[in-house]
């Protein structure tokens, strides 16, 4: 089971990695560290309900319009690796951009075809909303979203806990307002645990013994983080 596990956030990582692209917005600096479990080496944020400003993932559809330039506007599906195309300037990274930061940069990019490179973005449609979960669950892996969904019913849709598990010590990491990575612990037993919505991105970490387990988990996959997780590690910015 365990050598199952790892070849499936092997080849996780693989296909992410492959399509993910740097950003160098969302430098936010972790301000403290969790000193539980032997897990002072992984600096977090602290924790905020409050909602981020927006950024683009693959599969977003954006409408791209250039009011001085109408027969360039186009209406595009941000691709798998974070990127769009346009006439004039070709390939650039929409993903882990907020709009105004995609418009800004596209306003740049045209800057040199015309006199007045005004550039408008709208999103479409949001793409499809994933999860991840990992640890000690049945199927780890990515969970498509499909409503409201909270913390326990992605355990269930990873084929439940498994008798290792720690569900009272589930880690919840997210992203937060300037795209600093944050995390909390939260108790999963069932009709026992807290009711936790999950937000687009979300991953959900299921330690065996104590969250002093979850430092190993991050040095295995951290390059596996998919786009939206661009975070600080151990207070340093990483582009992966």
């Amino acid at each position: 089971m365990m050598d199952r596990r790892r070849i499936l956030w092997g080849v996780l990582g693989a296909a992410v990695v492959a399509s993910t692209g740097a950003c160098a917005s969302g430098q936010g600096r972790p301000t403290n560290r969790v000193q539980r479990g032997g897990f002072s080496d992984i600096a977090f944020a602290d924790w905020t309900d409050a909602e981020p400003e927006y950024v683009l993932y693959p599969g977003d559809e954006i409408d791209v319009a250039l009011p001085t330039a109408t027969e360039l506007n186009r209406s595009l599906r941000v691709g798998p690796d974070g990127r769009i195309a346009l006439p004039l300037i070709g390939q650039a990274m929409a993903a882990d951009r907020t709009l105004a930061e995609l418009e800004y940069t596209l306003s740049e990019a045209y800057a040199s075809q015309l006199v007045r490179p005004v550039v408008e973005i709208t999103l479409k449609q949001a793409g499809p909303i994933q999860v991840w979960v990992a640890g000690e669950v049945r199927t780890p892996g990515v969970i498509a979203m499909t409503g409201d969904t909270d913390a326990y019913q992605a355990i269930v849709q990873a084929g439940d806990f498994l008798a290792t598990a720690r569900p009272q010590e589930v880690a919840l990491i997210r992203r937060g307002p300037g795209g600093v990575r944050m995390m909390r612990v939260i108790d999963l037993r069932p009709r026992r645990g807290e009711v936790v919505a999950l937000r687009r991105g979300d991953i959900l970490y299921v330690p065996r013994s104590t969250l002093g387990e979850l430092a190993n988990f991050f040095t295995q996959i951290r390059n596996a983080l998919p786009i939206g997780f661009n975070y600080s590690i151990n207070g340093q910015y990483q582009s992966f």
